[in-house]
């Protein structure tokens, strides 16, 4: 029953300490200057399809426009 006792000492202080730092550190990694592109690099991955053909875009539906008039 000891062991259990230190090990709960421990993880009630120690280990409180380190997931905050832990996760005072992944904010900040986050946040950090220069890591917009991977971001949206990466929030763009479920939209990206290899199979299908590219949606066209406003500038070539405005050219079709045009040539139909």
């Amino acid at each position: 029953m000891e062991q259990y006792s230190f090990l709960r000492e421990l993880a009630d202080s120690w280990g409180l300490l380190v997931l905050f730092v832990f996760f005072i550190g992944m904010i900040v990694w986050v946040f950090r200057p220069g890591s917009r592109a991977s971001h949206e690099d990466s929030a763009s991955i479920p939209l990206r399809h290899e199979d299908r053909p590219p949606a066209p875009d406003e500038d070539a539906k405005a050219a079709a426009k045009e040539a139909r008039t």
